[in-house]
């Protein structure tokens, strides 16, 4: 028998084994998810900056630088031929927003101070070249012509134009440096985002691996573990234990099926026990049985042989005791004319009681042809035996339709002529006999009556007049040798039917018995 598992052990159960196992590895997965989704949150910003804010920001800062020196240019210009033609980019750049003050007022709204600063300082550098050398020339050329400009006006102009181009030179140098940067540090969260991705696939895998693994060690060989000892008990060694193993509800159900194989065995044990008993009761009753067969043989045989013996040294007896009556009867005193009539009286009786024995010997034991017997012929037949006794009391025999049953027409006859006969014996003298056989169809069976009005029988005698040789009226107020209903019993159980008495509603008996009915063809 199997141990049963520690209480600490039976808390560990599958559902529990489970929820922790999913839980880790849901966190396990989340974190590696978490860290997958901030790579590429991060490698798309760094995408996006390169490709849009620091490129949109190179290319408007090219704009303006390249606006810048044409401006200086046109200004230049102007002040060498006094066309105002000439001043048509400075005007173009004056009226486009790509200057450097639009940039440097766009770095104000960002977080990056020193681009600021560079945007800053080159939007400054522009006003001051535009406000100390751009207008007041053009202004002086307007009103005083090329010569009003001097050799040191010009020279102040080209100073802060050089500061102004170098100013914004700065500004876009800064800016191609960010974006290298950008252009590097996308290209590092690139890989970090594939080594993210190549490590979310492998935590996959992993996940996968293991969630197999757990199974396979909590569910499914503690199952087949089951599986195996149920069918090792299944196919009749239920000897072999039921090893508890596996979490809390494997362990619970292995130990249910180790109670029930426990339980079987205590079964089997005890209808082995049974069984041993009913097989020492069969051979008990199977000796019983052939001894009281042999029994019944050996009393059959000794009734036939004792009453067959019996014949001739009866009849002797029977035929010199007449002889002494016939010859020498009234020649004596009036005691020997008695003791002769005893002696002839008692071997009548004897031959009578003789012949009974034999036939009730006889039923069942010669075997008779078996066929399909009309009783209502039967009947008839049994009522021309009994003509004489049926004259000399007016008896009245009556019956309805008799239906037709397989069996041994001369037993079927004898016993027609017992009952009928036994109904004129015990006839009431106070009013004619009748007697009425009547049948009909119970399930299997036909169930027959024979009811007449004679003296009836009490119902505490029912059974007893069954028995042979019993008798409930001495014998020399009725006649008889006490085997004629045992002899009725014999053969209607000898064709597998029973026989009774029935109280009926008035004066008289009423004897019942079935026989089996034939079942028609289909």
């Amino acid at each position: 028998m199997s141990v049963a598992p520690t209480p600490g052990r039976r808390s560990l159960t599958l559902r529990r084994r489970l929820r922790t196992a999913i839980i880790a590895s849901g966190l396990a997965l989340a974190v590696v998810v978490a860290g997958t989704v901030l790579v590429l949150v991060r490698m798309f910003d760094r995408q996006e900056a390169v490709t849009q804010t620091y490129f949109t920001a190179i290319t408007q800062a090219d704009g303006a630088f390249i606006q810048l020196v044409d401006a200086e240019t046109s200004v230049r210009g102007f002040a060498l031929t006094g066309d105002p033609v000439t001043l048509e980019p400075y005007e173009r750049s004056v009226a486009d927003d790509l200057s450097f003050r639009t940039l440097a007022d766009r770095e104000a709204q960002g977080t990056d101070e020193e681009l600021t600063a560079a945007a800053e300082a080159a939007a400054d550098a522009g006003r001051r070249w535009n406000e100390e050398f751009a207008i007041p020339v053009m202004e002086e050329v307007s009103t005083g012509g090329v010569g009003a400009v001097t050799t040191e006006e010009i020279e102040t102009g080209r100073l802060l134009f050089d500061d102004a181009r170098a100013a914004a030179q700065d500004y876009v140098d800064l800016l191609r440096d960010r974006r290298t940067a950008a252009v590097g540090e996308l290209g590092a969260w690139t890989l970090v985002a594939a080594g993210t991705v190549a490590l979310l696939v492998l935590a996959a895998v992993a996940l996968g691996i293991a969630l197999w693994v757990t199974l396979r060690r909590w569910i499914l060989e503690p199952l087949d573990s089951l599986a195996a000892d149920a069918r090792a008990v299944s196919s009749g060694d239920l000897r072999h234990a039921v090893s508890t193993v596996g979490p809390g509800e494997i362990a619970a159900l292995a130990d249910d099926v180790e109670r029930m194989r426990v339980t079987l065995v205590d079964q089997v044990q005890v209808l082995e026990a049974s069984r041993a008993e009913i097989e020492l009761a069969h051979e008990l009753l199977t000796e019983q049985a052939e001894e009281l067969r042999r029994s019944n043989r050996d009393l059959e045989q000794f009734a036939y042989v004792a009453s067959h013996d019996l014949q001739e040294p009866l009849r002797k007896i029977a035929s010199f005791t007449q002889l002494l009556q016939k010859r020498y009867g009234g020649q004596m005193d009036e005691r020997a004319d008695q003791y002769i009539a005893f002696a002839v009286d008692g071997a009548k009786r004897m031959q009578a009681l003789i012949q009974d024995l034999l036939g009730f010997s006889r039923v069942g034991r010669v075997g008779g042809e078996v066929s399909d017997v009309d009783l209502a012929e039967a009947l008839t037949d049994a009522l021309d035996n009994l003509s004489e006794s049926v004259a000399e009391s007016g008896a009245v025999v009556t019956h309805d339709e008799l239906p037709v049953v397989r069996g041994e027409r001369p037993l079927l006859v004898q016993l027609f002529q017992n009952l009928v006969g036994n109904a004129i014996k015990f006839r009431d003298p106070a009013r004619p006999p009748t007697v009425h056989l009547s049948a009909h169809r119970v399930a299997e069976s036909w169930e027959l009556e024979c009811r007449d009005n004679g003296i009836g029988i009490d119902e505490q005698y029912a059974d007893r007049v069954f028995v042979i040789f019993q008798r409930l009226h001495a014998k020399d107020v009725y006649e008889g040798t006490g085997i004629g209903l045992s002899l009725c019993k014999k053969i209607v159980e000898f064709h597998g039917g029973r026989i009774w008495i029935e109280q009926p509603d008035g004066a008289g008996t009423s004897i019942h018995w079935t026989l089996p009915a034939e079942v028609p063809e289909p």
